[in-house]
């Protein structure tokens, strides 16, 4: 029985993600925009996030640039590249809503990209200011519910140069999270891989910004 039991758990296929990769080691990039009240929502509220505040305006921050692999991905890479400074993260909390955000996706995804610090938070902010957020959105002024290949389709066509295989949007308890972008390390518009190409299905809120 113990003989049969291991060879069955040899069999199973090894989960796609890994922990404590080589920095440098990955194929492209993913860029993860939030759609902050959707956060807030689902854990910044909770959290007492002045990313939440009334009037902060913020949309769609930059949640992360993440070193991808063809299937999986790499995290929390062993790198001999300094962390970043406090002024370092907190410079970047104009996009991302916090610099302990930029601090955690640093130690869990920049770390991968083999970049110094200086150079991995200028990739993730020129990444993030080249795409055109569909500016229709910021303007709801009650929630919506619509498919989310609504949402993909206003990000296609304020940003031509994409696809809708380079483009995947995700849900959370039935509110549009995330946009995700696929990009090559040179941060040109790719196709995702199968494992990143999943849009969330059926219908989802898109809750209005505070």
């Amino acid at each position: 029985m113990h003989r049969i039991l291991a060879l069955l758990i040899a069999l199973l296929p090894l989960p796609v993600q890994a922990e404590g990769e080589r920095a440098g080691d990955f194929d492209y990039y993913v860029l993860a925009l939030s759609w902050t009240p959707s956060w807030c929502l689902a854990e910044g509220d909770a959290r007492r996030s002045n990313q939440c505040d009334p009037d902060t305006g913020f949309g769609f921050t930059l949640h992360g640039l993440w070193p991808q692999f063809e299937s999986g991905w790499p995290s929390w890479c062993r790198s001999a590249q300094r962390d970043p400074s406090r002024a370092q993260t907190a410079a970047m909390a104009d996009i991302m809503g916090s610099g302990g955000l930029a601090w955690h996706q640093w130690k869990k995804h920049g770390r991968c990209a083999d970049l110094s610090a200086t150079d991995y938070f200028a990739a993730a902010r020129n990444a993030y200011e080249a795409i055109i957020r569909p500016d229709l959105l910021r303007q709801l002024t009650d929630p919506v519910t619509l498919p989310p290949s609504v949402i993909e389709a206003a990000f296609l066509e304020a940003n031509p140069t994409h696809t809708a295989d380079s483009i995947t949007v995700t849900c959370r308890n039935a509110q549009i999270a995330e946009v995700r972008l696929c990009l090559t390390r040179d941060l040109a518009p790719r196709t995702c891989a199968p494992d990143v190409r999943r849009d969330c299905t059926g219908t989802a809120t898109l809750t209005p910004l505070r």
